[in-house]
């Protein structure tokens, strides 16, 4: 049975959000991409949306409790009873903790952590090809070498976090779309 409570992690511009939303379609579940709400939360100009932007903008990652409190409240919501993919949370440890005490009141476990491993070099001219496409201002290199370090030292400590919970499984990110997404699907199907 293919599993229905998912975590995608992955280095900036490895596909996450490409890959979830994709999945997410697929499955008939919600992808739950915190970096959308974030940036919507932005463009709103609200409060949280403010505590966010100035990070944002040079790649460091928002504060935790406010990452958590957006998390919380949309894992809360009626939608993902069936299931969900997180892509964008948690990013650290600490996220990843109040994660691990948020699904027990939900009744419900993470089952699957995908990390789509992929170069370095490769990634950074992906994401200033979307920084053309997209203008964005979280796109330069500056601020993508940035959030590529952050990465290192934050996020993926977690591919050891969720690999000791015998649920993390490594799948190569690099290729056409369909590929990467049939390398998913055999690794959670």
């Amino acid at each position: 049975m293919t599993s229905r409570r998912l975590l995608m992690l992955g280095p900036p511009g490895a596909g996450k959000g490409t890959q979830s939303a994709r999945l997410a379609e697929e499955l008939g579940i919600p992808q739950i991409a915190t970096g959308e709400m974030l940036r919507a939360a932005v463009a709103a100009g609200s409060e949280v949306g403010k505590k966010a932007k100035a990070r944002m903008d040079t790649g460091d990652l928002v504060p935790d409790s406010v990452v958590i409190g957006v998390a919380e409240e949309r894992l809360s919501q009626p939608d993902v009873a069936a299931g969900f993919i997180l892509d964008g949370f948690p990013r650290n440890r600490a996220q990843a903790e109040a994660l691990d005490g948020m699904l027990p009141k939900l009744g419900c476990t993470l089952e699957c952590c995908i990390v789509l491993a992929a170069d370095v070099e490769v990634l950074v001219k992906r994401l200033l090809k979307r920084a053309e496409i997209e203008g964005r201002s979280d796109d330069n290199e500056t601020s993508i070498r940035n959030r590529m370090a952050v990465y290192d030292e934050k996020t993926a400590p977690l591919i050891e976090y969720y690999n000791a919970k015998n649920i993390l499984v490594e799948v190569d990110g690099l290729g056409e779309i369909d590929e990467v997404a049939a390398r998913i699907a055999a690794a959670i199907g």
